[in-house]
């Protein structure tokens, strides 16, 4: 199976900016997918797509390919993520597979990479996606309403709101670290996410997913403990 690793980084990063190129423990934050992507034995192609011009000589800096400059009109704030990837296969029709690795999860691992697609060649998946225990439990997320009104997002399995954390069912969250799919199959269905997806799970600690300073903050912390 040919596998491809895509890596989307447009340039117009609004929480933090220009965040793909800043350094975050001693190398551009897209350097840490970058290197874990290359060294993973099951990707045959390491891709960026990308608009802008230095994060594309950064990227072939740090050894991933850039064959291409993603359009305009698919790097806007509200650009579907899918039209990104789908624009990338039509460039490279020749793999079976993808691996989509967010340069905003730098935590995540060329092991994380490689069981993720073991996984789904085990399992014989379509499609996999990464997932964490949540850090909050939606049963006990609220809405404000008029008047700050409390209203519970979803019912409480058990009659006390402030049920302990253990007596609750284990949520969990999409974390953006690993999106696997065969490639045909992801053209047909224009998403990573349907009934046949399967879940690939990733311990919090790993699973830090950079969009606010904050973010960034607790991610340069735990690569720096990690090095």
């Amino acid at each position: 199976m040919k596998t491809l690793a895509l890596i989307p980084a447009r340039g117009g990063s609004k929480g933090v900016p220009r965040k793909n190129v800043q350094a975050i423990a001693g190398k551009p934050l897209i350097a840490w997918t970058v290197q874990a992507a290359l060294a993973c034995q099951q990707i045959d192609q390491v891709v960026v797509s990308t608009d802008d011009d230095e994060i594309a000589r950064i990227s072939r800096m740090w050894g991933a390919d850039v064959p291409f400059m993603r359009p305009a009109e698919l790097a806007q704030d509200d650009s579907p993520s899918i039209d990104t990837v789908l624009h990338a296969l039509n460039c490279l029709p020749h793999f079976d597979a993808i691996v989509l690795l967010q340069p905003t999860s730098p935590l995540r691992t060329t092991g994380d990479i490689a069981d993720c697609i073991t996984y789904a060649i085990a399992q014989k998946a379509n499609a996999v996606m990464s997932i964490s225990e949540a850090s909050q439990s939606p049963y006990w997320m609220v809405q404000l309403m008029e008047a700050n009104r409390i209203k519970k997002i979803i019912d409480n399995p058990r009659s006390d709101h402030a049920s302990r954390r253990q007596d609750l069912p284990t949520a969990y969250a999409f974390n953006g670290a690993l999106y696997f799919a065969l490639t045909d199959w992801l053209i047909q269905n224009r998403t990573f996410l349907t009934d046949e997806t399967r879940a690939f799970v990733m311990p919090q600690q790993r699973s830090v997913d950079i969009d606010t300073p904050l973010d960034w903050k607790l991610a340069e912390l735990l690569l720096t403990e990690s090095l």
